[in-house]
């Protein structure tokens, strides 16, 4: 970011992705609440009608666990909620739709309002679903544990013992 640049307001945006084609869909909200993320369950629930099972991998984040959202979840048996820790987003692949949206739309642009920035998210949504492309997972699990090998060794170089696992303390009686 520039020296002289000003921020002239945010959006939420709620997105899910359909796996199998690449589609987007999302919703802009002025805020991120339990309310405007039930919401958006409600446009999934008219968008995809039927029995089928609907997988929503999300965050821990307090929106998706609050007690309103948790009840429509029960009532609605076909949504089955899977939630990660919020610092592996990047297991979402949702997220990695959001790099897309970030990298080729809005860091390239200049919003004089909110409304402009979201007339741009719907834009690239659009554009996005005339051609999808599904995101597929390329590396291997071998791939991925030897990375860990060499991520845990540099860690240990850095601080010794960073890597064993941690015990409990036991209380004293």
């Amino acid at each position: 970011m520039t020296h002289d640049y000003k921020r002239n307001g945010t959006t939420t945006l709620f997105a899910a992705l359909e796996l199998a084609q690449g589609k987007v869909i999302g919703q802009c909200y002025a805020r991120h609440r339990h309310q405007e993320f039930l919401k958006f369950l409600k446009r999934l629930d008219s968008e995809f009608p039927g029995d089928i099972k609907l997988h929503l991998v999300m965050d821990n984040y307090g929106t998706h666990k609050h007690p309103k959202v948790r009840d429509w979840l029960q009532r609605h048996r076909r949504f089955v909620p899977h939630f990660v820790p919020t610092s592996s987003s990047w297991l979402n692949l949702v997220d990695r739709w959001f790099g897309e949206l970030t990298g080729k739309r809005i860091r390239r642009g200049t919003f004089i309002s909110v409304d402009d920035l979201i007339a741009a998210i719907d834009e690239y949504m659009q554009a996005w679903n005339a051609n999808p492309k599904p995101f597929m997972w390329t590396a291997t699990v071998e791939s991925i544990m030897t990375k860990l090998s060499r991520c845990k060794q540099t860690l240990e170089k850095i601080q010794p013992g960073c890597t064993l696992p941690r015990t409990r303390k036991t209380r004293k009686k």
